[in-house]
């Protein structure tokens, strides 16, 4: 049961994973993450590290997280608080991240956020740095006790 449920929770994690990363295209039109991502092979491997780095956090959130065991099978796998967890962290993780973006753009302005679309590798490190931001919040989702 505890291997389906790590498996489960990292299925669905990568997939909020990349969700998200297609909802921060849309937010920041400026910026194009997926298409300037594949232009260099260092700005792949950094995304591709920000990746592991996300589901070695989501893994150990699924494999650390609090359950009832001894319950029915289906119940332990697909418990809907948890999954309820997932999905207010995705939507927290995205409007708090493009907010702050924003946000802190605005007040240093002699720092344009927007130039990283003039090159890959700054938005390889850019998304790489979401995928860790978004894989400590799904951590925290999925260890905290309901």
């Amino acid at each position: 049961m505890w291997a389906a449920k790590t498996i489960f929770l990292a299925l669905i994690c990568t997939l909020l994973a990349w969700l998200g990363i297609r909802v921060m295209d849309a937010l920041t039109p400026h910026i194009h993450e997926r298409e300037k991502i594949g232009e260099n092979p260092i700005s792949v491997g950094l995304f591709i590290a920000g990746f592991l780095i996300f589901i070695g956090l989501v893994i150990h959130g699924a494999t650390t997280a609090p359950a009832a065991v001894g319950g029915p099978f289906w119940e332990y796998l697909l418990d809907p608080r948890r999954l309820g967890m997932l999905a207010v962290s995705f939507l927290i993780s995205l409007l708090v991240g493009i907010a702050l973006f924003h946000i802190v753009d605005k007040l240093t302005p002699k720092i344009p956020f927007a130039s990283v679309e003039k090159d890959s590798i700054a938005v390889g490190a850019y998304v790489f740095g979401y995928l860790i931001f978004f894989g400590l919040i799904i951590h925290a989702a999925l260890t905290t006790p309901l």
